[in-house]
């Protein structure tokens, strides 16, 4: 199976799939109860509601739009302040280089370590205040003993000189090899330990009077970027969230106003469904919906229209029929009786004119026959069909109907063989109509069983009664099984009746079970005969819950006595 319907069987399996195992894992205790009953309620309004499937949606897709963008522009505000932090920190630890070395260039030469150490405190102590806030420290390394040069006996007198809070460790050993092997201006972003945010230092190489080369590195924080670029995120996931339950607010609002006359249009269909033909939508302004609201009316009008067209059309037929079939009853008396004298003095006609006295009064008793079930057809069609229900055994009905017709049974060749439980199976119905529709049942098999054996199956439980009429004639094929209960229709048009039927005993036989509101079923096939199961329920107007017996009938090898046992498999299928 292929196509929309396939699609939609496989997609409520796989719905009822991820139901079982929801339930199981609450059953299991995986999953709290209320959590499974949210989940369920909420995948239940999914399918029933067109606009929460879009406010979803559309929140949703806003949300991922949202974060996507604001992601973006949360990288490139970031990237943006580091770079340009970045810039200013090279430009005034570049000033605070030079004004470091003019410092050590314009003063006079230390004539002790000691005087020269306090002369590189003084140094990096101004540099200290350079850049403001922007400064968190400065750090005057010792440069290695291989890149040092000036006076061998001063080498290494003066000591690292620190900012408070910083030592050489915070340096990496990776940006100390940049400034030493290329002796220009180097830099390093990198997180301190003690501080929050992250820092850049900047270092390049210094030269003192007397101890030689020296690493002067300018350390700045970045925690008024840091701090810019949280109030931005803030800021952002703020918006952001207003942004999306406004859009939200928004398409609620707009699905509303679509699905709206979408779900007036669904209500007043509905209605019409029922029969209230008179139902219209409500139609304002002038736009698409309102275009639709008119031409759903107008197809509401044309088809009131019509359907009451049809209606006078069907009274007028049915009354026809009545009237004529009424109608025609007193003057087919008056021949009938005409025919039977003819008939029982057809001993002293010719043999000729005999044969025509018998012919005349079989096709007066067709016609007869004819007649009632018109008649009974009539009254159906105008709802005047009234059931009598009373209590009584199905299989009393059963054999008063294989005796009624066991004549015709011997004529066509055919036996009637009766399989029914030893319990009564009574239940509340009409006699008369269940008779007459086992007749037509039983009539129809020995019509068409080709002189085969013919089975009766009576079976019960507690909720109904069923009776399947067995033969193994010419069957019938797929395409004319939804037809059998048709009025006047044939198989095969070409094979005349035997048995002078009218051709409306199954319409007539599936009305009297729907009065009784029980079901008429068949199967057949080709070369293997028909079954035919009449299910009624044991107490007169209740709804029927299954069939006690299949109507696909059960294999050639297997005894029918065995559905006697008990209830069919409630598995079996239809």
């Amino acid at each position: 199976m292929t196509g929309p319907g396939a699609t939609a069987t496989a997609s409520g399996s796989r719905r009822q799939l991820w139901v079982r195992r929801l339930r199981r894992f609450e059953a299991m205790g995986r999953l709290p109860g209320w959590l499974v009953r949210t989940v369920l309620r909420g995948l239940s309004q999914w399918r029933s509601s067109l606009q929460t499937r879009v406010v979803f949606l559309t929140t949703g897709l806003s949300l991922v739009v949202v974060v996507v963008v604001g992601t973006f522009l949360l990288e490139g505000i970031g990237d943006g302040l580091v770079e340009e932090r970045q810039r200013l920190s090279f430009a005034d630890a570049a000033r605070g280089a030079a004004t470091a070395q003019a410092s050590f260039d314009g003063s006079p030469t230390p004539e002790t370590a000691a005087a020269e150490e306090q002369l590189a405190g003084d140094v990096v102590s101004r540099l200290e205040g350079t850049g403001a806030d922007r400064v968190r420290g400065v750090l005057l390394l010792r440069a290695p003993a291989s890149a040092q040069g000036g006076d061998a006996t001063g080498v290494g007198e003066v000591r690292d000189i620190l900012s408070d809070g910083l030592s050489a460790s915070d340096v990496p050993e990776e940006l100390r090899e940049q400034v030493e092997s290329s002796g220009s201006q180097q830099g390093q972003l990198v997180r301190l330990s003690d501080a929050a945010a992250p820092s850049f230092i900047v270092g390049s190489m210094v030269t003192l009077p007397r101890a030689g080369e020296y690493e002067l590195y300018f350390v700045y924080t970045l925690a008024p970027e840091q701090q810019t670029i949280d109030l931005v995120r803030t800021t952002f996931v703020g918006g952001a969230v207003a942004l999306v339950l406004l859009i939200g607010a928004v398409a609620w609002v707009v699905a509303r106003t679509v699905v709206g006359p979408v779900r007036a249009a669904a209500g007043t269909a509905e209605r019409l469904a029922s029969g209230r033909l008179d139902e219209r939508m409500r139609v304002r302004g002038s736009d698409d919906l309102a275009r639709l609201g008119t031409a759903f009316n107008a197809m509401a009008a044309a088809m009131q229209d019509h359907i009451g067209r049809l209606e006078e059309l069907s009274r007028l037929q049915q009354r026809f029929v009545s009237d004529v079939s009424h109608e025609l009853r007193t003057p087919l008396t008056t021949i009938r009786m005409a025919g039977e004298v003819l008939h029982d003095a057809r001993g002293e006609f010719d043999p000729m004119t005999a044969r025509s006295a018998e012919l005349l009064l079989t096709q007066l008793e067709r016609f007869d026959v004819l007649l009632q079930d018109l008649l009974e057809i009539s009254r159906f069609d105008a709802g005047a069909a009234a059931l009598e229900a009373d209590p009584i055994d199905m299989r009393v009905l059963v054999h008063r109907v294989v005796e009624h017709t066991a004549d015709l049974a011997e004529r066509r060749g055919s036996s009637v063989r009766v399989v029914e439980p030893a319990s009564p199976c009574t239940a509340e119905m009409d006699s008369r109509r269940i008779e007459r529709v086992l007749r037509n049942l039983l009539g129809n098999a020995i019509e068409h069983g080709e002189a085969r054996p013919i089975e009766i199956t009576v079976v019960c439980d507690e909720h109904a009664v069923a009776v399947g009429v067995r033969d193994h004639g010419v069957g019938l094929s797929a395409t004319h099984l939804p037809r059998v209960f048709d009025r006047f229709w044939r198989a095969d048009p070409a094979r005349a009746r035997t048995t002078g039927g009218s051709g409306l005993g199954l319409a007539i036989s599936l009305e009297d079970t729907r009065l009784h509101r029980g079901w008429l079923e068949v199967w057949g096939h080709p070369g293997e005969g028909c079954h035919f199961v009449l299910t009624v329920p044991r107490t007169a107007g209740s709804t029927l819950p299954g069939s006690p017996l299949p109507v696909v009938p059960l294999s050639w090898r297997e005894p029918v006595a065995a559905l006697l046992s008990g209830p069919a498999d409630p598995g079996q299928p239809r």
